[in-house]
């Protein structure tokens, strides 16, 4: 293994805390190979770059020699975790878990390595446990202390409801340390508390207690929140190429150096290099960006298909050439009014390029509506027919492109 303080130069690359670091330094001083944990629930089907960010971590760790256990949380998902809500996690069944969790493994593949890994599910453990058991790990935590979690203490100021059984869910997550012996577990800064918790049940086992170790929260591609699917600013690990590289350059310029420590493959040295160039003003934000798409796009759908992917881009954005694989749609979608014009926002809808006639007027009145390469005027909500024969091409904005045939 590499010496500890090259080992710790890339496991704090973009780390938020280390919880205690002394005690990292001294578990990776002792040679062997260090169980790192990382517990996920299920509870969504679909991953995005912010769901992998602890991920790329965790492959680091394997790549200095390390292995993982990956905890999929059959278990604690069926109470849901708390951690940065406003309200209770609604329920999830046990039939969606499962199908969520598979979904989840294999995208999770695209980022470890399957040598290195060990997958486990929670609730082979946490579901036999009897009342006795129950009581006896719960003994171990105190009601005042969960009650000043920021999550927790907001709500009981604001008068929110807090379940019962909510309670429950970082005493159970702190057993899952105790029974794969983790000496480190990864989770978003949110997580804090709940990694802490961790530690003090195994020391009240009479264990060595996990080094807790936290990862910022993605933004998302707007450049303002947390990347998230219900803000639609995200970028899912199963995108198409095409897509996943030009969401990817939509980003500000200002995330780039964060995208390049937190999303790529990039080793921590480079990232630094970058975040000198950006400071004193020398660095390419738009090559940076395709470089940085190029990498991401590689590492989720294999090499070399950054560059194809690139390259569809120049055709399009570049060259101001029509996508290959542009959606077709029948010329019958186009609808014609007793006046011999066709209402746009309504043809857009049909063409599902626009999710309301209301968008689409928006957009025309922005100069983001284009029939054949040319833009429609502000306010031009009406067509003459003539102007959409079979073959002719509408474009919203730099990505959305339908074919009339």
């Amino acid at each position: 293994m590499l010496p500890v303080d090259k080992q710790l130069k890339v496991i704090t690359s973009g780390t938020m805390q280390i919880v205690p670091e002394e005690e990292l330094k001294r578990k990776l001083a002792k040679g062997r190979p260090l169980n790192v944990k990382l517990g996920v629930d299920p509870t969504s089907p679909d991953l995005h770059l912010g769901h992998a960010v602890p991920l790329r971590k965790m492959r680091q760790f394997q790549d200095l020699g390390h292995t993982v256990t990956l905890i999929i949380g059959n278990g604690t998902a069926l109470i849901g975790d708390p951690s940065g809500r406003d309200s209770t996690r609604p329920p999830l069944t046990e039939e969606q878990v499962e199908a969520n969790a598979q979904t989840y493994v294999e995208q999770a593949m695209k980022v470890l390595d399957p040598t290195r890994t060990t997958i486990v599910h929670n609730g082979d453990w946490l579901k036999p446990l009897n009342l006795a058991q129950m009581l006896g790990l719960m003994s171990r935590f105190n009601v005042a202390r969960i009650l000043e979690r920021e999550d927790f203490h907001r709500r009981y100021a604001e008068g929110r409801s807090i379940a019962l059984h909510e309670f429950i869910y970082p005493v159970l997550q702190a057993y899952d340390s105790v029974v794969i012996k983790a000496d480190v577990e990864m989770g978003g800064n949110d997580q804090i508390f709940n990694l802490l918790a961790g530690r003090d049940l195994m020391r009240a086992r009479g264990m060595e207690p996990q080094v807790a170790l936290t990862m910022p929260l993605l933004v998302g591609t707007d450049g303002v929140k947390k990347m998230s699917k219900s803000y639609g600013n995200y970028v899912g690990l199963t995108d198409e190429p095409s897509d996943m590289f030009g969401k990817i350059m939509s980003i500000t310029d200002e995330l780039v150096p964060m995208y390049f420590r937190l999303c790529s493959t990039i080793p921590p040295d480079e990232v630094d290099a970058i975040d000198r160039a950006y400071a004193d003003g020398t660095a390419d934000p738009y090559e940076l960006k395709r470089a940085l798409a190029a990498n991401i796009v590689d590492l989720y759908h294999g090499a070399g298909e950054g560059t194809r992917a690139m390259n569809a881009f120049d055709a399009t954005f570049r060259k101001s050439e029509v996508p290959a694989d542009i959606a077709e749609f029948p010329h019958s979608v186009v609808e014609v009014n007793d006046q011999g014009q066709v209402y746009l926002g309504k043809l857009l809808v049909n063409v599902k390029i626009v999710k309301s006639a209301g968008e689409a007027r928006r957009l025309i009145d922005g100069g983001g509506v284009k029939i054949n390469g040319k833009t429609v005027a502000s306010r031009c909500y009406n067509v003459e027919h003539s102007l959409l024969s079979k073959g002719t091409v509408l474009q919203v904005g730099k990505r959305r492109w339908a074919r009339l045939v």
